[in-house]
């Protein structure tokens, strides 16, 4: 169906960030879709905003490029972004308005065609595992927390994804149980995604999550695997990895060596940017030699170009996928398309500053997702963890991923 309406408003996300909604009107439905904003951020990802924020948004964004455009048709859609932004990278308007208005305009249409929203995007749908945060460090949390990013959890074991959801909450609550009694005094510090901020080295946190999955997934008699985002250039420094809080710089060697070390040492199955943005050949050099899912967020940013350039060394064998690294529903869907091609497991993620919209969990799915990342705890996280969950008990014939680690 036609697009009748675009209408945009300023808005904020869980960070306090500044972001942009956008309300689709298709037929007589519309549907209101706020853009996310990440904190960790990979140098080849659109702009979030355009200098001066709203107020150039509203000077350069010219709906009648949209008015008309079927918003069943994902690339019609994208085209008209194109023009109003300027080009493919969105200099006018930002990732965040070509974001909220692309799948503002999905939702739309699934709301007047009556169809789903994961059925619009056209690829074979899958139920993903969600995964989620822990234990946070990085530019996640506060001083005094691990260097690492994120330490994760999935219960890829489970039969479907709530009894998934509520392991993860149930290993987030554990987590919390042994940084306590490392330090009694902890105040239940969280960073921007809901997991725990604590005064621990890295060392530390891993030792206290390991316990806490063996822990649950003991009890409850289901697999739980554990990994890492290790968000690793953000740690990039003059050719050296500096793991500043606790003192050690690490050449690539080194850093190969170490993450090679923690993967044997913890049985991780997903390690997410253990290296450099732009060091392909060490995520090939990595995913030949550990079994477990090295997966591309900085390396990749949902760029089709680099993916298909990473693709031919096979630099990782999972992908993470956030619309908003690129702009529109369209880019990502091609994106997905040629990581299935190419053998790598597709992570539809969040964002670090996240909206209360649950509407992750269609794009998961409809994205043949294996992981969905998307928080243990916190209402913007929940949100898309318990639309999953409907979506899983409404669509039988819909299979859960089947992990290969």
């Amino acid at each position: 169906m036609e697009i009748r309406d675009v209408v945009l408003r300023p808005s904020y996300t869980s960070r306090g960030d500044e972001t942009i909604e956008a309300t689709v009107q298709v037929g007589s439905a519309s549907a209101t879709v706020t853009a996310p904003a990440g904190a960790s951020t990979g140098e080849t990802e659109v702009v979030h905003l355009p200098k001066g924020g709203f107020n150039t948004v509203i000077v350069n964004f010219d709906k009648s490029k949209l008015i008309g455009v079927d918003a069943s048709d994902l690339k019609a859609v994208y085209e008209g972004l194109v023009k109003i932004g300027g080009s493919d990278r969105f200099e006018k308007i930002g990732g965040a308005t070509a974001f909220s208005v692309s799948v503002a305009s999905l939702v739309a249409e699934a709301l007047a065609s009556g169809r789903k929203i994961f059925s619009l995007i056209g690829l074979e749908p899958t139920i993903p595992y969600p995964l989620g945060n822990v234990l946070g460090g990085g530019k996640h949390a506060g001083p005094g927390s691990p260097d690492i990013q994120e330490f994760l959890a999935s219960p890829v074991g489970a039969k479907n994804a709530f009894e998934a959801i509520t392991l993860n909450i149930l290993v987030h609550k554990e987590v919390r149980k042994e940084i306590e009694k490392k330090d009694p005094t902890f105040a239940g510090g969280k960073g921007d995604e809901g997991a725990w901020a604590a005064k621990l080295t890295d060392e530390e946190a891993f030792d206290i999550v390991r316990r806490a999955i063996d822990k649950v997934s003991k009890e409850h008699g289901v697999r739980i695997i554990m990994g890492v985002d290790m968000a690793s250039s953000t740690l990039y420094e003059n050719g050296v990895y500096n793991y500043a809080r606790k003192g050690k710089k690490l050449t690539r060697e080194e850093q190969l060596s170490y993450v090679e070390k923690i993967i044997n040492d913890y049985d991780l199955k997903y390690v997410e940017d253990p290296f450099n943005e732009d060091d392909f050949e060490s995520f090939a050099e990595l995913t030949r030699s550990v079994k477990a899912l090295i997966v591309g967020d900085d390396l990749y940013t949902t760029n089709y170009e680099r993916l298909k350039k990473g693709a031919q060394i096979k630099a990782g064998n999972g992908v993470i996928l956030k619309i908003n690294q690129v702009g529109t529903v369209y880019q990502a869907k091609l994106f997905a398309e040629l990581a299935h091609k190419n053998g790598y497991a597709v992570i539809t993620s969040h964002r670090s500053g996240d909206v209360c919209e649950g509407y992750l969990a269609d794009i998961a799915v409809g994205m043949g997702s294996a992981l969905m990342k998307s928080g243990v705890v916190g209402g913007e996280r929940i949100s898309k963890l318990i639309r999953l969950a409907r979506i899983n008990e409404q669509e039988a014939n819909i299979p859960l991923w089947r992990s290969t680690v």
